[in-house]
């Protein structure tokens, strides 16, 4: 579905939720085309959880020669062939990772070997130390555990000099830093990091330290996610609490829109007469605006606010005006704005970790929304994994966040979950 600006079947319909995911990965590809994001040159151990912005080609051939895959023996395996009995060779010498063998290796002679040392190139063949015997340094063994070329790596034959080693749009993880330094790579070219501002909407809230007042409540919104975007590796502008007037809230877009690439807001997204996002969002750019058939995080605010004179170079901000309600603001950031930053980061692959467990106790459902409920995963007596809800699933009980460590996630046409029955699961950590 295409995220035109004031599209009216986004305006007034309740998406799918894989409706909405469709329209902000269109506009974000948008987004990408018109001002694609600046890269930069990063040493080794700054690169983790960075998105590489070009593909990482090896300078050399991994391995850079034949060498041998195990402690053994090397051989020309020619000697394997046609006999009958067993194999006998003399023990020539001895290679080490690092220090080769350096002579000559006559017929019906073979050499010790160690994992990692070049196979001369007399030699196609090792068989493991444990498969022989050895009586006056020579070795014997039953030749028809092994055929010819057994045991060996081969030059090149985990990367090629001038291939790629990885991919662009990967998010670097240990491993890959690992590979890049086998390789000799100090530095990687990566995509800067996306400036995310946040905000928080709403005369009720209360910043820590002060005195609640009567009605009032501390702000834990802007916490969670500024956690969580710290977990995507990402530059956190934190705008502060903004009151429930237009033009504070006018204010505050246009502040934001000139240091940040993208701004997260929550509360006043919903229909209340208080409720100004979408009215300032229309204002200030494009709005693509829907009640989404989920729970929890029904009304949710989408679109891009206009490039701002002070902005060098001028392109449009990425917004998202998330409900008001704490667990609903997770949930809709998991779902939704992970996703879009990660892709608007130059990542290509944003798909979070699915697996599926046994619910533990009956789940009540009705078709027509997808709902994402908190849930601990574990494992039942017999080693199975299964799952059960951390209790209330209001949108406002943000203990249910904290104690869960996964959603179960119940399709949009799905009904009610009989205990025993299998249900999808997406783990915390899996996501971030």
């Amino acid at each position: 579905m295409k995220c035109s600006p004031n599209n009216p079947i986004l305006l007034s319909s309740s998406l799918r939720v894989d409706q909405a995911r469709e329209a902000i990965a269109g506009l974000v590809n948008e987004l990408l085309t018109e001002s694609p994001l600046d890269s930069e040159l990063v040493a080794l151990n700054d690169a983790l959880n960075r998105v590489l912005s070009e593909d990482l080609l090896s300078p050399i051939d991994v391995p850079s020669a034949d060498n041998s895959a195990m402690d053994g023996y090397a051989f020309d395996g020619v000697c394997l062939k046609g006999g009958s009995g067993k194999t006998q060779l003399k023990i020539a010498g001895i290679a080490y990772a690092g220090k080769p063998f350096v002579g000559e290796i006559a017929k019906g002679e073979c050499i010790q070997i160690m994992t990692g040392a070049l196979m001369p190139s007399a030699c196609d063949t090792v068989i493991p130390q444990e498969l022989v015997s050895i009586s006056d340094h020579e070795i014997v063994f039953d030749p028809s555990l092994l055929k010819s070329g057994d045991n060996r790596r081969l030059k090149g034959e985990d990367l090629q000099k001038n291939k790629p080693a990885i991919i662009a749009g990967r998010i670097l993880r240990p491993a890959d830093l690992g590979l890049a330094a086998s390789l000799g790579i100090a530095s990687l070219k990566v995509k800067r990091k996306l400036r995310v501002a946040i905000l928080s909407s709403g005369d009720e809230l209360t910043p820590l330290g002060k005195t609640l007042q009567e009605g009032g409540i501390y702000d834990s919104n802007r916490y969670s996610l500024t956690g969580m975007l710290k977990r995507l590796n990402l530059d956190v502008i934190d705008c502060g609490i903004v009151r429930d007037d237009p033009d504070s809230l006018k204010a505050a877009f246009c502040a934001a829109a000139v240091k940040a690439d993208v701004l997260i807001s929550s509360g006043g997204v919903s229909v209340g007469e208080a409720d100004f996002t979408k009215h300032v969002l229309q204002e200030l750019g494009d709005v693509g605006f829907w009640k989404i058939a989920m729970r929890p995080g029904r009304p949710m605010a989408f679109g891009t606010l206009k490039p701002v004179p002070e902005k060098t170079p001028a392109h449009k901000t990425l917004f998202f005006g998330l409900p008001g309600n704490p667990v609903a603001v997770m949930v809709t950031f998991y779902q939704f704005v992970r996703s879009a930053l990660l892709q608007l980061n130059g990542a290509k692959d944003t798909t979070p970790l699915l697996t599926q467990a046994i619910a533990e106790n009956a789940i009540r459902k009705k078709a027509g929304r997808t709902e994402f409920q908190r849930a601990i995963l574990s494992r039942d007596p017999e080693g199975k994994p299964s799952v059960r809800l951390t209790g209330s699933q209001g949108a406002g009980i943000l203990r249910s966040m904290s104690e869960a460590n996964c959603f179960v996630i119940l399709a949009h046409d799905q009904e009610n979950i009989a205990a025993g029955d299998w249900v999808d699961v997406a783990l915390f950590e899996g996501l971030l």
